[in-house]
């Protein structure tokens, strides 16, 4: 014992001295390596019996490797086997079964792949074919069954590979129903708890369905008859000799639940973790009982627990440790109960703690572990191996020690390459892993793509990947843009695999960033570029909406996002796509519903995606009916009753209640509070929540606290009132489970430290006398900690500290039963001070006229006292002209240790005098030297004004003031000038060079234009500027000083049409109109016009002369005005009368109507006469009782009416015997009568009373009778016309 002690104790401090490990490397190809298996089969390989065999077996390495199998342990020989073949560069196997039986390749493979570095071994690989046998054929004999009993109909599937998941359906394929009284169990039994009548059939059938095959093995049907008492007397003999009967003469009495399965008290069940648990309890009693499950040593994993076949199966998925215990299944109805224990024992194959062994990539003469640590129930068992062979019949390696799960390595050579096994194994199962350890000496290489992008949302995370490979393993370095500093700390944190983590990635993040990799053999770097993004928010959500079956519905969904990111705006409906219904209207923000019904309502979501972000707002719908019923009365619950506390224990108890009246609305959830009358009396804080469907919970207490507890009741109207308080519960104290968090030590002034926290709560004090044992020391090898005890205070300033130093800090909880854990050690700082010195050599770099880059030596940290915000440059101006004293204060800030900057954004020509100052949180430090710097000449700014004067026909003078900013000397003006005709066409382009002086021109012997246009810019030596612009109408002798021409009128129904020409520059045109005979005081009437050259006058009365003008209106002259027109408008005549509207015209009309629909009627009625007599006459002479009137108590037809209205048309055809021919119409009531057995409608009486005659008074009527109206003869006259 020991030895082995001592062992593990040596092995413990090989690992803290080695100072080399790794993390899983992945050696590039091109580089020499050991084999590793890259793709192999599963353990368990089932095969399909119909299919090639395949056995997977890839692998990888530098040279190529090669590959050998091992069947049941002994060599495989492919080339033995014409019907087996091996890929090429492969070691996968491919069984040809046309030329070889399948079951001779059942058994256990396992291939390996070799090369000079070493060998990698694949799983064993077990193959089996898999198996659908056939179910029997025998015949089935009819089970007779007693109303009320149990039973079970067997299926017994026949034992296949992989196991058949079993179903029961009918003839007709339609799956059987199932309820919480008939259910199938887990091996495929279906059983009742009690039989009705219902139950009788002749087509139970089993089904097996073979996955692996796919393929449906069925059963022979299976008949059920359920019978009462009497009908068994009855069939008795005929079902005895053919039948199977579950019979006994008693009546089946209501009975109490007895479980069916399984069977017993108690029974066992062993399950292994990660796998599915299934327990099943299938009762039979008579009501058909209820089904519960409870867990008795605690409660059940609520998240991983599902109640399926009708609560009858309790199934728990990924089972752990926790899971073992006793499960109790309760089986309830009215006449009592049966319960049944089932112990769960939790058994676990190996499995990994920490992953299996990673690859190692060492230099020579570098150390090295690989580790092989896993767990299972039982505890596994450790074998290694050394490229296939066991270790300890392999040549020994001084460099190599073998430690129980650990091999270390010290001091290795390139002859130490080799691949290691590692096999742990228990009765459950194994686990094999190769891991190689690979010496090599090779220069750093990044693996990243180069110049690779990344998009970021803003104040997200961003990840820089550096994947980099060389041996000794490369030291990773970050640089960002022009390499000013080291990114470590701070916004950056630097992981072991070469990644740049910013932990919130802001603007200022944006831009290039350069990863360097070097060891001793040489140095890589790389390039990627970090983008941001704006975030995607939806900023109006879609809101709950009431809406009126028919009626519509708008969801509006505003969405924010970045410009440059394709966003897409999704609809779902309670979780699902949208129908394609053209109901549904979706635009980009929004979603309306038109005709809305019932179906529609639910939760609408608006899901807004794009590459990097995701939001989502739901809203619900409701729809109502337009004249709702009135409404059943919703109310809040009554509240819990009868609270009572059970399994007491330190930390916890259990709580039951019963619920309150619900109110027409179920109870969704019950709100478990407490009070804690030690520390906080009359306070209530919730503890916990659980569904409206539980009435028990346990609930996690804190020691040292007085509980009292009620429960309170929600379903969707609201709380209800709290239950009345439980008694009260009280835990004992305890030792702190928790020291105050937030622990931070920072200064206020310069020669102190606070150290402050977050106190613990009453309920989080555990026990009484709580304080805080506040600890610190100097960072520094060598000093104490100083600890002082407070109490009552959140806390502790230290004094006398040194200006900003480092600082070890912890506090912990302390109360009267002891400590709390021991603390985090957190690192503080004391008060910092303003900077003492100022940064040197400073200097200005002039990069143009507008931009300026100065350089700093950063200032000493210790010299800082505080820590770094920045650096400030404060610059200004000084004017070379007017106020040449005043100067422009600037600031511009620099975050972080920086050493150098840009200043953008300045005058050219211009002297600056600029100073550089570091800053703390403090302060600002002295600032540096004053330094200078001048800008060099820039363009100038465009002349201030630009001016045409004395224009004529061929010349004109253009006057002008120099630029505002000359930004240089003024070396000279450039004049451009082009003509403009009346369709907007630009002439040829004029350049013309004036010197610096000047401030006019005038330009002579110009071409004739209607306009010109005129630009004019500075120079300086830098170059020219923007220009002004200008433009210029030219006078024209031949036309009228006026710019309009042809102006004329023309009279409409609805106004006067006035049109014109013009050619003039002004866009401001109207047309004015007066009476012609007005006075002098009376204005002028405007209508404007909307760039055309004609408007209509709508305002002009009849009988009235008009003057109109047209006018045009610039910026500085007068209005230009066109000839007047004289425009006449006639008068309308009052004497021109429509006939159509004159009394008289219309009383005529209407007599005449009147006079041809009297003729009509008269005409009718004689063409109905005929010559016939009337059907009562006829019916008085008949004594036949059939012929009689009905009554009124027989049917709605009282007797046949004798107006002669109801005789037949003249010309109507009219069979001999009397009946209506039907012509072509098929719509006759006729089709429900045949003979005297009349057919009924749904009261029994309407359709044979109407069409229920016999043959005889058919033919007695004769050709001369005629029937009453009916809708058969409308419309048999109807289909004739149509």
């Amino acid at each position: 014992m020991m030895g082995l002690e001592m062992r593990s104790l040596v092995a413990a401090l090989l690992v803290l001295i080695l100072g080399h490990f790794t993390s899983a490397l992945e050696v590039p190809l091109d580089l020499p390596q050991p084999p590793t298996i890259t793709q192999q089969s599963p353990k368990d390989h089932i095969v399909d019996p119909r299919e090639n065999i395949v056995i997977y077996c890839e692998a990888k390495g530098k040279p190529h490797p090669s590959f050998s199998w091992t069947k049941d342990g002994t060599h495989f020989d492919v080339n033995e086997d014409p019907s087996v073949t091996m890929r090429p560069n492969s070691g996968t196997l491919e069984v040809d079964i046309t030329r070889a039986r399948p079951e001779n390749f059942e058994g256990v493979f396992q291939c390996t792949a070799r090369n000079k570095y070493g060998a990698a071994v694949s799983n064993k690989i077990v193959v089996r074919q898999s198996k659908s046998p056939l179910w029997s054929k025998d015949k089935i004999k009819p089970i007779v069954v007693k109303e009320g009993v149990s039973l079970v109909l067997p299926c017994q599937p026949p034992a296949g590979l992989p196991p058949p998941i079993i179903f029961w359906m009918d003839n007709n394929f339609q799956k059987l129903p199932q309820s919480k009284r008939v259910s199938q169990s887990l091996n495929g039994d279906l059983y009742f708890s009690n039989v009705r009548r219902e139950d009788s059939r002749s087509d139970y059938i089993c089904y097996a369905r073979f996955t692996h095959t796919q393929t449906i093995q069925q059963k022979q049907p299976i008949t059920v008859k359920v019978l009462t008492m009497d009908e068994i007397n009855d069939t008795m003999a005929d079902y005895y000799n053919f039948t199977e009967m579950v019979l006994n003469e008693a009546p089946v009495d209501e009975r109490k639940p007895t479980f069916l399965i399984p069977s017993g008290h108690s029974s066992s069940k062993m399950v292994l973790k990660g796998h599915v648990l299934e327990m099943e309890c299938i009762a039979e009693g008579l009501p058909t009982p209820e089904v519960s499950w409870t867990k008795v040593s605690g409660d059940l994993p609520g998240s991983r627990t599902s109640f399926l076949h009708f609560n009858k199966t309790l199934q728990i998925v990924n089972v752990s440790e926790s899971d073992a215990g006793d499960y109790r299944c309760s089986a309830k109805n009215q006449h009592g109960a049966a319960h049944h224990i089932i112990s769960v024992v939790v058994k676990a194959t190996p499995y990994w703690i920490s992953g299996p062994p990673k690859n190692l990539v060492l230099a020579p003469g570098e150390n090295g572990v690989l580790t092989c640590r896993a767990n299972g129930i039982p505890k596994p068992s450790i074998l290694w191996s050394i490229n296939g062979d066991l270790i300890e019949n392999s040549p020994k390696d001084i460099s190599r020690k073998v430690e129980d799960d650990s091999i270390i390595f010290t001091q290795v050579r390139v002859e130490s390459s080799a691949v290691y096994q590692c096999n742990i194994s228990n009765p459950y199962g194994y686990l094999l892993s190769n891991a190689f350890v690979n010496v090599l000496s090779e220069p750093p290489r990044v693996l990243t793509p180069a110049n690779k992008v990344y998009q970021v949302i803003e104040n997200r995370p961003a990840f820089l990947e550096c994947s980099s490979f060389g041996s000794p393993i490369p030291k990773i370095d970050w640089f960002k843009d022009r390499k000013s500093g080291i990114l470590d700390g701070d916004d950056y944190i630097l992981h072991d695999n070469g990644t740049l983590e910013i932990q919130v990635a802001q603007a200022q993040h944006k831009g290039k960033y350069t990863c360097v990799a070097n060891n001793y053999l040489g140095i890589s770097e790389n390039h990627v570029y970090l983008d941001i993004k704006e975030p995607t928010r939806i900023l109006k959500q879609p809101v709950d909406k009431v809406v009126q079956r028919g009626g519509s519905v708008l969801f509006e969904c505003i969405v924010k996002h970045d410009k440059d990111l394709v966003t897409t705006v999704t609809w779902l409906k309670d979780g699902e796509e949208l129908l394609d219904d053209e109901r549904f209207i979706v635009e980009f923000e929004s979603l309306s519903i038109t005709d809305i019904s019932e179906s529609d309502a639910g939760s609408y979501t608006c899901v807004v995606n794009n590459t990097l972000d995701h939001d989502s707002a739901t809203a619900e719908l409701s729809v109502v009916e337009l004249t709702p019923p009135p409404a059943v009365v919703h109310g809040r619950p009554d509240p819990p009753t009868d609270l009572e506390l059970t399994d007491h224990k330190k930390r916890s108890v259990q709580l039951t209640w019963i619920p309150g009246e619900e109110h027409n609305s179920p109870i969704q959830e019950f709100v478990i509070q407490y009070e804690d009358s030690l520390h906080r009396r009359g306070h209530w804080h919730d503890l916990a929540r659980v569904p409206g469907t539980r009435t028990t919970a346990h609930l996690k207490l804190s020691p040292y606290v007085h509980y009292t507890f009620r429960v309170l009741a929600r379903n969707a109207v609201g709380l209800s009132e709290p239950s009345s308080p439980s008694r009260m519960y009280k835990t004992d104290p305890a030792a702190p489970d928790q020291n105050p968090k937030g622990v931070h030590g920072s200064g206020t002034e310069h020669n102190n430290l606070v150290i402050t926290w977050e106190p613990l709560t009453g309920l989080h004090s555990n026990g009484p006398g709580l304080r805080y044992k506040v600890s610190w020391r100097h960072k520094r090898p060598g000093t104490d900690w100083t600890t002082v005890t407070v109490a009552n205070n959140s806390k502790f300033t230290v004094s006398g500290t040194p200006t900003f130093s480092p600082y070890e800090i912890k506090v912990q909880a302390v109360n009267d039963l002891g400590e709390g854990p021991e603390p985090a050690v957190v690192i503080g700082y004391s008060g910092e001070d303003l900077p003492t010195a100022a940064p040197a050599n400073v200097q200005a770099v002039v990069l143009n006229s507008t931009l300026v880059e100065l350089r700093w030596d950063p200032v000493p940290s210790h010299l800082i006292r505080g820590h770094i915000q920045g650096y400030k440059i404060n610059y200004w101006r000084k004017h070379h002209k007017h106020n040449s004293d005043q100067m422009e204060q600037r600031i511009l800030t620099f975050s972080g240790n920086q050493s150098r900057g840009m200043l953008p954004g300045l005058h050219p020509f211009s002297h600056y005098s600029f100073e550089v100052r570091v800053f703390n949180k403090k302060g600002d430090g002295p600032a540096s030297k004053t330094q200078q710097f001048k800008t060099p000449e820039g363009e100038p700014g465009p002349p201030a004004s630009l001016l045409v004067t004395n224009p004529s026909l061929d010349s004109l003078t253009l006057e002008w003031n120099p630029p505002r900013e000359h930004n240089g000397h003024i070396t000279g003006y450039t004049l451009r000038y082009q003509p403009v005709n009346n369709s907007n066409e630009l002439g040829p382009e004029e350049e013309l060079a004036l010197a610096a002086n000047e401030t006019s021109v005038t330009l002579q012997n110009l071409k004739y234009s209607p306009r010109y246009k005129f630009y004019l810019n500075a120079r300086t030596s830098a170059g020219a500027g923007p220009a002004i612009f200008e433009e210029a109408v030219m006078p024209d002798k031949a036309r009228p000083a006026s710019p309009f021409a042809n102006v004329s009128s023309s009279l409409e129904e609805d106004g006067a049409l006035i049109s014109w020409e013009y050619w003039g520059p002004e866009k401001n045109v109207y047309v004015e109109y007066i009476a012609e005979n007005s006075e002098g005081e009376e204005e002028w009437q405007k209508e404007l016009v909307n760039g055309s050259q004609n408007i209509k006058l709508k305002g002009l009365k009849g009988g009235h002369s008009y003057r109109v003008r047209v006018v045009a209106k610039g910026h500085h002259e007068q209005p230009l005005h066109s000839e007047e027109l004289f425009v006449t408008v006639p008068a309308v005549s009052s004497r021109q009368v429509d006939i159509a509207t004159q009394g008289w015209f219309i009383g005529l009309m209407c007599a005449i109507a009147l006079l041809i629909l009297i003729l009509l009627i008269i005409c009718f009625i004689q063409r109905n006469k005929g010559g016939k007599y009337p059907v009562k006459e006829k019916e008085d002479a008949h004594t036949d009782p059939e012929f009689q009137p009905m009554k009124d108590d027989d049917c709605t037809f009282v007797e046949y009416s004798d107006n002669e209205d109801h005789k037949p048309l003249k010309g109507s055809r009219t069979p001999s015997n009397g009946t209506v021919k039907r012509e072509d119409s098929d719509d006759s009531l006729v089709d429900y009568g045949e003979g005297g057995d009349g057919q009924f409608n749904e009261d029994g009486s309407f359709i044979g009373q109407y069409s229920g005659k016999s043959s005889s008074r058919d033919n007695d009527e004769g050709p001369e009778s005629a029937g009453a109206p009916s809708p058969l003869n409308a419309m048999n006259s109807l289909n004739s016309f149509v």
